[in-house]
C-alpha cells in the first residue's frame, strides 16, 4: 500500500509541476514578441471564420478585436442560422465602423450536421476565399499581433500542421465566473499545454489556424460534423497524418462575464463528459492528479505534513497558473476558491461518465463513444 501511495502522490505532484513548467514554456516562445515582422512572401491571405449564436458577454468587444489586427491580408466571415439573432445587430455596426476591414456576415440555412457549431462553419465556409483557415469562438478577444503570429507560427516549420493557442479566463463578475476562470487558468491550461508539447495534441478549439487544402485531404469538415468534441479530433486529424500541433505562445483572452455557478457547472461537466467518451481511462485517471483527492495517500506517507503538500500543489496550480497567464492581479480569487474548486471538480468527475446528455447552445444531445452525438433533441 506504501509503495502505491508513493507512486500516486508522486505523479500528482509531477503532473502539477510540469504542467505549470508547460505554459511558461509555451509563452516564452520567441514567436511571441509583438514586434517580430513576417517578411512579404510570408504573409499568405487568411479568413477567420467567427461562428455566432446569441450575443456573448463582451461581444462586440470581442469582434472588435478581429477587426483591429496588425495583419493586412486578412478577411472575416460571421456565420449564423437565424436572422433574428442578437448578435447580428453587433455585427453590422462593427462592419459599418471598420469599412476598409474585408468582413461578411453569412445569414444560413445550415448543413445536416448534428454538431451545432460544424454546422455553422460548414454553411460559412463557401463564403471563404482563402486556403487559410482561423477559426475563432465568439467569446476569445485578440490583442493585435494576434493573426501574424498564428502565420509566423505555421510558417516556421514544414512540419506544422494546425496551430493554436492557450486562453485565459477574464472578466470574473461573481462565483460562477471565477470559479471558471480558476478552472481554465490552471486545470485547463495545463492540461492543453503539456501533452500538446509531448507530442499528445489536446486541442480545445477556441483559436485553431490551418491549411483548407491540407485539412480537407485528411477528411474534412465531414469527419467531425456528428462529434461534438470536433477540436480533438481535428487536432488528432493533423496528428495522425503526420503534420504537426503547434501552440502559438500568445494567451488570448476568454471573456466569462456573467458565468453563473450553475453556468459554470454545466460547461465543465460537458467538457469532462467529452473527456471521458474520448478516453475514459484517462478521464477516470484524472482523479490522480487531484491534491485533496490524493490527501488520504500522502498522510498515510507524510502524516499532517500531508495537509501543507496538498496546498501546496493547489496554490501551485491554481494561484500559479493564473499568474502565469494573467499575472499576479485577482490571483488572490484562485488562492481562496481553490478548496471549493476542487471539491466541485471532483463531483463533475464523478458524475461525467455516467451522465448520457449535454445541452450546448440550446441544444439537448446525447453522447456516445468518441462523442459521437446519436440522437438530437430540439
Amino acid at each position: 500500500m506504501t509503495a502505491v501511495a508513493l507512486v500516486l502522490v508522486g505523479l500528482c505532484s509531477a503532473w502539477v509541476v510540469l504542467g505549470v513548467f508547460a505554459v511558461l514554456r509555451v509563452m516564452a516562445d520567441p514567436r511571441r514578441a509583438p514586434e517580430l515582422a513576417l517578411a512579404r512572401g510570408l504573409r499568405p491571405r487568411v479568413t477567420v471564420l467567427k461562428p455566432l449564436c446569441g450575443a456573448d458577454a463582451a461581444l462586440e468587444e470581442n469582434l472588435a478585436s478581429f477587426f483591429e489586427q496588425d495583419y493586412p491580408e486578412l478577411e472575416l466571415v460571421f456565420g449564423l442560422r437565424d436572422p433574428g439573432d442578437p448578435a447580428v445587430p453587433i455585427v453590422q455596426r462593427l462592419l459599418e465602423r471598420y469599412p476598409g476591414v474585408p468582413a461578411r456576415l453569412v445569414v444560413h440555412a445550415g448543413s445536416d450536421s448534428i454538431n451545432p457549431k460544424i454546422d455553422n462553419l460548414l454553411g460559412m465556409l463557401p463564403h471563404a476565399t482563402s486556403d487559410l483557415l482561423l477559426i475563432s469562438d465568439s467569446n476569445v478577444r485578440a490583442p493585435a499581433h494576434y493573426v501574424r503570429e498564428m502565420v509566423r507560427t505555421l510558417s516556421a516549420e514544414p512540419s506544422t500542421g494546425l496551430v493554436t493557442n492557450l486562453f485565459r479566463g477574464v472578466g470574473e463578475d461573481g462565483l460562477g465566473s471565477a470559479l471558471e476562470n480558476a478552472q481554465l487558468n490552471g486545470f485547463c491550461a495545463a492540461g492543453a499545454a503539456l501533452p500538446t508539447l509531448l507530442g499528445d495534441a489536446l486541442i480545445v478549439g477556441k483559436s485553431m489556424l490551418f491549411s483548407r487544402r491540407v485539412f480537407e485531404s485528411l477528411g474534412g469538415f465531414e469527419r467531425v460534423k456528428n462529434v461534438l468534441a470536433e477540436d480533438f479530433v481535428m487536432g488528432k486529424m493533423f496528428q495522425h497524418g503526420g503534420y504537426a500541433v503547434r501552440i502559438a505562445p500568445t494567451v488570448l483572452d476568454n471573456v466569462t462575464r456573467g458565468t453563473t455557478l450553475r453556468g459554470f457547472l454545466r460547461r465543465q461537466q460537458r467538457w469532462a463528459m467529452l473527456r471521458a467518451r474520448l478516453r475514459p481511462g484517462a478521464q477516470l485517471a484524472e482523479v490522480v492528479v487531484s491534491p485533496l483527492a490524493m490527501l488520504p495517500l500522502a498522510w498515510l506517507l507524510m502524516g499532517p505534513l500531508a495537509i501543507t503538500w496538498c496546498i501546496g500543489l493547489m496554490m501551485l496550480r491554481d494561484a500559479g497558473g493564473w499568474m502565469a497567464v494573467r499575472g499576479p492581479q485577482g490571483a488572490w480569487l484562485a488562492v481562496l476558491l481553490a478548496p471549493l474548486r476542487e471539491l466541485l471538480m471532483l463531483g463533475v468527475w464523478l458524475r461525467a461518465p455516467l451522465k448520457r446528455h449535454v445541452i450546448w447552445r440550446g441544444h439537448k444531445v446525447r453522447l456516445g463513444a468518441g462523442t459521437l452525438v446519436y440522437a438530437p433533441s430540439r
